[in-house]
Formats: structure tokens, sequence, C-alpha cells
């Protein structure tokens, strides 16, 4: 008997709840499925599924076996669609979800583009700069940007991202150029307000060694894209990411102040749950990322969004 056919069956019966169900779906017999579980549970030598007259249940190793066998499935069917005519072939609903400013420029207006590639994939995209359990809320990839707790995640570096101080060329030709961190006690800095998740102020490097401070300003906000828009018309000087900055930076709306004392940089991720096998639309989706991201001219070109 076709070893494949039995373990099809047995994810059927398992996920339906029962025989008749499963032969349903197939159009066959309800006894041709039985004969396939038992010449699987025969040939593995435990028992996978305890049949009553009124339900069937899963043994502790049915449960374990049916995870495998499901992954095996949807490889196969991702096996199968990679090399068939036309190409690759992803389906199904994709939840995604980014920290909402990143999100609303380099995530969202990369969605059409990865959805014409893709027609048979749908994608639900969620902004929010709370850190998302991305596991029990369902979600099947997160694009985070810093640096990463410790978790049983899997995260994949997409890109680098670097914090540089950053000013209106306007403002630094009315009050100068700082040249050392210690010089922003007389500027004014645009800094993100105390319940923002930016706790421990800006990062410089200070001969070799990582260092913190929140420089005074008069100005403050909980929201990046105020901080950035303030810093466009000269009220002041702000510690911003590359990923927000880049297309001002190479327009001359913006420069950078400070630079050697810039703080390495961190990362842009992909994160996404412990599997062996992610489906194939996850794949696809993670590797689009990392394909646009690692492009240098992206981020010079990429146009900014009204935030």
């Amino acid at each position: 008997m076709d070893r494949l056919k039995q373990i099809e069956s047995f994810v059927a019966v398992a996920t339906k709840g029962s025989l008749t169900a499963a032969a349903n779906a197939e159009g066959v017999a309800p006894a041709v499925i039985g004969r396939r579980i038992d010449a699987l549970e025969e040939r593995l030598g435990v028992k996978l599924l305890v049949r009553t007259t009124r339900r069937i249940t899963l043994t502790h190793e049915g449960s374990a076996f049916l995870e495998d066998c499901q992954r095996l499935l949807t490889d196969l069917a991702n096996a199968e669609a990679s090399v068939s005519a036309g190409g690759v072939k992803a389906s199904g609903h994709l939840r995604v979800t980014a920290p909402a400013g990143f999100g609303r420029r380099h995530v969202a207006p990369l969605v059409p583009r990865f959805l014409s590639l893709h027609p048979d994939v749908s994608l639900s995209l969620n902004l929010s700069d709370r850190v998302v359990d991305i596991v029990n809320e369902g979600f099947d990839c997160a694009v985070r940007v810093g640096d990463l707790s410790d978790s049983s995640l899997v995260s994949l570096r997409l890109a680098d991202n670097r914090r540089l101080c950053v000013a209106a060329p306007a403002y630094l030709k009315r009050r100068g150029v700082p040249q050392h961190p210690t010089d922003l006690a007389q500027h004014e800095c645009l800094t993100l307000s105390s319940d923002a998740s930016q706790t421990r102020g800006w990062a410089f490097s200070i001969d070799g060694q990582l260092a913190h401070q929140r420089p005074p300003g008069k100005l403050d906000c909980s929201d990046g894209q105020v901080l950035h828009d303030w810093c466009l018309a000269g009220l002041g000087i702000a510690w911003r990411s590359t990923w927000e900055v880049e297309a001002e930076l190479a327009a001359g709306r913006l420069v950078t102040v400070l630079d050697d004392y810039a703080a390495p940089p961190n990362g842009i991720y992909a994160v996404f749950p412990q599997r062996k096998h992610l489906p194939l639309r996850v794949r696809l989706w993670i590797d689009f990322l990392k394909h646009t991201y690692g492009d240098a001219d992206y981020w010079r070109s990429v146009a900014t969004l009204p935030g």
C-alpha cells in the first residue's frame, strides 16, 4: 500500500475528526481509509488513533506524528509547485507585523509588488510599535529594527541599520556644528519623550566604549515621524535611523554630525516562529525583503512617505 496515501489519510482523519469525513473528501469508502490507517499503524508499530463509535482522538504518538506529517505534505506541495509550469506558485494568507514608522515607509510600499509576483497570496499587515507576540497572535513573520531580545524565535538579518545625529543645514548654519557629544548640551535636541521606547537615550562610541546620554532640548515627542519633521524644519538635532533619513541625506535636506562618535550599527530583521519548514509564501516574502533591503540603492532612492 502506498505510504504517501497512508499518511494523507491519517492527516485527513486527524484534522477532519472522522473516517467518514476523510473518505467523503477523497471520494472513497470509509473502509478504505480505515485499512490505510490500520496498515500505517502496523508498519510503525504504534497506535496513532483511538477510535470509538462516537469520536476519534489522537494518541500522544499520533499528535507528534501528525505535526511531522503535515510538514512533510506541505514541503511536498511546495516542491511540486516550485517546478510546476510557470515557476514558483505560492498561495494562502500571509500575516506580517512591523513597527509603525518603518512599516509605513519600507514595508507597506513593497506589498503591492510582492502580491503582483505571487497573485495567489493574500496579505494582512499589522503596524504597531509594541513588540507583537507573533506565535500567540498568529503572525507568520515580523519585521523588527534594532537589537533583538533572546527568544525561541528565528531571526534573519535583512540589512544594517545605523543611528545618526542629523540636522538641517539651516540649523547648523545658525547654531554651529557640534564636535563632541558633550557639545549637544549647547544645542536644541529633538528627543523621544520619556514614555516612548527609547529609554536609554542616544548612543555614542566614545574611546571605544558605548555610551548613552539624554541630551537636553525644549522639544520632545513620542512619535518619531514628528521628530523627523521638526528636524527637517530646522528646529534642532535629532538622532534618527538611516532607514528614515537616507533619502534626505542623499538629497542634502539633512546632514550628519558627530560621525566619528556614531555607535555600531544594529540590524533590520525578519523574525518568525521556530519551524523546521516554513510555508512557501513566508519563505518568498522573507527572500523578497532580503533582496530589496540588501540593495544599497534602495535606501538612497526610496521615496519619503508622509507620517
